[in-house]
Formats: structure tokens, sequence, C-alpha cells
């Protein structure tokens, strides 16, 4: 675990640390709604050849739009309106879709720095819902989670805080962000008390290498980008101890934009830990990815 924590804390001075000098009006810049759409994450569909322990799919599918809501491009304060949907075929017979995560929010972003400048902060409030759309018995007659129609609800609030920061020496754009997020006891339905986190600590990383040779401003695409997340659950669960490893989970994910799909590219993701699949939250998942993403981040 002390591993874990250093890496953490080298990982913060690196993001951290002041750009090269020499950052001018002419390099890649961040704006509000770019650093948002970072935040909020990206649409995507993966392929029927994940490799690991999930259930055999058919496609899982993150459906994530979101809706701006500024006085104007320059302001500093920004609202965000986003209805995320996840969904999962299963492959089995007639490919059923099982209980799909309705994840509504809302955010609002604040811009401490300058405007339009490669390095900024940024914070931010959110708040959402999680669902599966279900109203049976959470539990089953045998007293298991019942994942075919167990009603799963919570509500959640978020607040943090993301640098922007551009490497002259790499051409690339860095992005860390570091949340709270909590799920109020009376926010959530009271069979997940104690085996559902109510407390979670986000941080993340990412990185977008942009071409050597510089088009106009507003039209540089990344060639690839690779972002790496970590949440470590802070409350009581499961009566697991503080440091417990089984607290921690992380992804990588490794995106690439080849020059001849305009708006989308590939993707793999590796990702570890709990079932971010609504009620399906008790399966332990060490799984690698394939998919195309909707990655549409210009600078």
């Amino acid at each position: 675990m002390k591993r874990i924590f250093l890496i953490m804390i080298l990982l913060s001075l690196f993001v951290c640390k002041s750009p090269a000098q020499g950052i001018t009006d002419s390099l890649p810049q961040f704006n509000l709604a770019k650093i948002a759409q970072v935040n909020q994450g990206d649409s995507f569909i993966t392929f029927p050849t994940d490799i690991g322990n999930l259930e055999p799919l058919m496609f899982e599918a993150n459906v994530n739009p979101s809706f701006v809501v500024r006085k104007r491009k320059d302001s500093r304060l920004m609202a965000v309106l986003t209805a995320q949907i996840t969904i999962r075929m299963y492959n089995e017979d007639s490919y059923p879709v099982k209980t799909p995560s309705y994840i509504p929010q809302i955010s609002a972003y604040y811009l401490v720095g300058a405007k339009n400048s490669a390095d900024q902060s940024t914070i931010f409030v959110k708040m959402g819902h999680h669902s599966n759309g279900q109203d049976g018995s959470f539990y089953d007659a045998d007293g298991n989670i019942n994942l075919q129609a167990g009603n799963f609800a919570t509500n959640f609030f978020e607040m943090g805080w993301v640098k922007t920061d551009y490497s002259s020496n790499l051409k690339a754009e860095k992005i860390f962000k570091t949340s709270l997020e909590v799920h109020p006891r009376s926010w959530m339905l009271q069979e997940l008390h104690g085996q559902y986190s109510g407390l979670r600590w986000h941080n993340s990383f990412l990185a977008y290498k942009l071409p050597l040779k510089m088009g106009p401003r507003g039209s540089i695409k990344a060639n690839f980008s690779l972002k790496a997340e970590t949440i470590w659950s802070l409350d009581s669960l499961n009566d697991w101890d503080t440091f417990n490893i089984k607290r921690l989970n992380a992804s990588l994910t490794f995106y690439y934009h080849p020059k001849f799909l305009e708006d989308i590219g590939f993707f793999v993701r590796y990702y570890h830990g709990m079932d971010y699949y609504n009620i399906y939250f008790q399966h332990r998942l060490d799984v690698v990815r394939f998919g195309i993403m909707t990655e549409l981040l210009r600078f």
C-alpha cells in the first residue's frame, strides 16, 4: 500500500509542476468547455473481445452527451447537464440488455486561473443520480442480491479540482483531477449501507500527445491519449480495514486516433476493482477491453 500512495504523491508533484518558460498564446489552450468535456468522460462502445472475468458480452456502450449552459464562451462559470446511460448486452439467448445504468448529472465549473491558458486550475461541484430502473426486491428468495430485477438507487455529490498543464518537451497536454464523491446514507437505499461505498476519493491523470507539426488553433487533435484513474473507498465497507487493497478501483486507458477517422478512434482499457454497473457492484473485475470511443477534444 505504501507504494500506491507514493505513486499518487509523485504523480501529483509531476502534474502540478509549473510549465516550462516560453508558453505563449500560440500553444494549445484549454477553456472551461474542454475541461468539462474531459471530466465528464467520452461515449464509447466495446467489442465482444473482453479478456478477464467479466461475463460474456456482445458489447458495453456508454452514451454520455453533455449540454453546456454559459453566458458566453469565455465565461469563468459554466454549468453542464449530462444524461449518461451505460448499457450491457449479454451474449446469451436473445441477447438481453439487463438493468442499464442511468446516471444523470448536473455540474458547475469555475475557472480560477487565467482564461484560455495552457496552465489553469478549475474547481467543480457535481450532483448526480445512479439507478437501474428496476423496482423489484433487492434480495431474491435465496437471500442473494437480485441481479435480474432488484432495485438499485443512490444519489451523490462530488467536489473536486482540475489542473491543466502543457509540456513543451513532450508536446502533450496534461490534466490532473482529484475529487471526493459523497453518497449520504439518507440518499441511498438502506440495503446499500455498509456494502456500497458512500465516500470515494478520485484521482486521474490524462496526457494528450499532440502532433509535432501544429495546425491552426482549434483544429489540433491528439494522436493518442493515456488516462490513469484510481478510486479509493474511504468509508466503512464490508468490514474491510482502512488499507485493504479491495478498496482500490483502478483503470488505465490508451486511446489512438488514426488519421483516416474523423471523430472516433480505438481504445484499450484495463480495469480492476468493483463492478461499476449498478446492482452488480459486488462483482470484482479484472478485465482488458477493446472498442471505439468518441474523442472529440480539439486544441
